[in-house]
């Protein structure tokens, strides 16, 4: 086994037991025996549980950001690309949340801790909300004085409500059509969004 399908197996294992077990009741050495691994290999890639811990949660990251990364080149109008984007951010955050049950904890209680894992990916999904910009600005679907600066305030905005949405504090009694409606009046009228 190479050294990065090691470490993926490692980090997917530890994934695993945290959501079962809670990351306070997972030792270095559950992770070894679980993945069939010695302690000397699981020390070899990680000095802690706390940097498995946020391996774990890079991991999750990524598979996001490659999400993003489709729904950004997909062949759809700009427009229904940047809500299909921030509904496919929130979604697929809630969604790994919940999925590593106990973990879900640990993200609210952690969240400091974690910021300073997704540094990367705000950094790589802001340039994809640039990119639907530019092209959104390009085929006149958008006014948008300063494309940078709107990319990064769609990502800080989206990323604001990410909290509130996993805990079902925003448009939990709203349907779909509602909730589309709310969000695309405040998303496209801040990109001054043509009609086509």
């Amino acid at each position: 086994m190479t050294v990065s399908k090691t470490k993926a197996k490692l980090v997917d294992v530890a994934r695993q037991l945290f959501a079962k077990m809670g990351v306070e009741n997972t030792t270095m050495n559950d992770i070894a025996l679980a993945s069939k691994k010695g302690r000397r290999t699981l020390y070899t890639y990680f000095k802690s549980k706390d940097e498995i811990y946020l391996a774990v949660v890079e991991s999750e990251l990524d598979i996001l950001s490659d999400m993003m990364k489709r729904v950004a080149e997909k062949d759809i109008s700009p427009d229904e690309k940047m809500l299909e984007m921030i509904y496919t951010r929130l979604d697929a955050v809630k969604e790994v949340v919940y999925r590593n049950g106990t973990l879900r904890a640990n993200f609210f209680r952690d969240i400091w801790r974690v910021e300073k894992v997704r540094k990367r990916f705000d950094a790589k999904e802001i340039q994809l909300f640039k990119a639907v910009l530019l092209e959104g600005q390009a085929k006149g679907v958008f006014q948008i004085d300063d494309v940078e600066m709107t990319a990064e305030l769609v990502h800080y905005c989206v990323k604001g409500v990410e909290v509130p949405y996993i805990r079902g504090q925003i448009g939990a009694h709203l349907d779909d059509e509602t909730r589309n409606r709310y969000v695309s009046n405040i998303v496209f009228g801040a990109l001054h969004r043509t009609k086509i």
